[in-house]
């Protein structure tokens, strides 16, 4: 198995564990101030990251220019811009339809990579990212009750809409984010992804704190003892988080974004193994049907 599916499967996985305790903050500070965890908490850890790699392991560390930047800002901004559309959802009663527009990022992160970087699926990944997409959404909406009637209402909802924005924030960061990476292979004697997604996380997630940090001082200061508050779970959130995202980095450095967007779907496969096992919820049939779809989208790309 080739080494950016396993370090996918293994950043799902972590992310499963960090959006669980990022929504239980939500329930104990806002949406900037849980959309700020995300970030501030694992700045150290992505710095700590790219010090070990570089100090420890001996990476010569690449040279920024103009287009690491240009892809890394917007990257930035995107998934800032994704994570608060995310967690707004959380506010929402229906919120199951809008997380399932969400999900679309990889066929909208598929859509860019052609657009800005000339990144060309071929059929059968094209087949795979809508049989994935199409699975997941059946396991968002699985639990509503949906008539055909409440179907089409559903989609014309604000949540649906805020849903989809935010895939495409998600999916824009995805293609910068490989972009940014890749813009770094100039200026080592050989590519290294391994730095290249380390020293990408770190300015990015350094400009995504700094950003934040100026608008909820701003803003919203009463978040700041909010925070503070919830130090102990955001700081785990941070490293959780942070490990998650150098998964992401390196993976999208290796291979193209929607790609690897599509094995990350396993992550649903994590929250009902949680749920069945840990919590004894049972899984409904539609929910499994989107779990099988989920699967036979993997492993079709995998044998591509």
């Amino acid at each position: 198995m080739e080494t950016w599916v396993l370090i996918t499967v293994a950043a799902a996985f972590l992310q499963n564990v960090r959006s669980s305790m990022q929504k239980h903050l939500k329930g104990v500070m806002g949406t900037t101030g849980a959309t700020f965890v995300r970030f501030g908490f694992g700045l150290p850890f992505a710095l700590l990251y790219l010090v070990l790699l570089w100090r420890v392991g001996g990476h010569q560390l690449p040279v920024p220019n103009g287009t690491f930047y240009l892809w890394a800002v917007v990257g930035g901004l995107a998934q800032i811009a994704a994570t608060f559309l995310l967690l707004h959802l959380f506010s929402f009663r229906n919120f199951a339809v809008g997380t399932a527009y969400s999900r679309t990022e990889p066929a909208q992160a598929a859509l860019f990579g052609l657009i800005f970087l000339g990144e060309k699926a071929i059929q059968g990944a094209l087949i795979a990212i809508a049989i994935s997409v199409v699975g997941v959404m059946l396991i968002s909406i699985a639990r509503t009750t949906l008539s055909a009637r409440s179907l089409v209402t559903s989609v014309l909802s604000p949540t649906a809409g805020i849903g989809l924005l935010s895939g495409t924030f998600f999916g824009l960061s995805a293609v910068s984010y490989r972009s940014a990476s890749l813009a770094l292979e100039p200026s080592l004697p050989q590519p290294d992804y391994l730095i290249q997604a380390s020293f990408t996380l770190g300015f990015v997630i350094l400009l995504q704190t700094i950003i934040m940090l100026i608008w909820i001082v701003a803003r919203e200061r009463d978040e700041l003892k909010r925070i503070g508050a919830a130090w102990k779970p955001a700081f785990v959130v941070g490293f959780v988080g942070a490990s998650a995202s150098f998964g992401w980095f390196a993976a999208m450095t290796l291979q193209q974004a929607a790609i690897v967007k599509v094995v990350a779907q396993v992550e649903m496969i994590f929250t009902f193994a949680s749920s069945f096992f840990i919590f004894r919820e049972w899984i409904n049939r539609l929910e499994l049907f989107g779990c099988l779809l989920i699967v036979l989208g993997v492993v079709m790309l995998l044998v591509i």
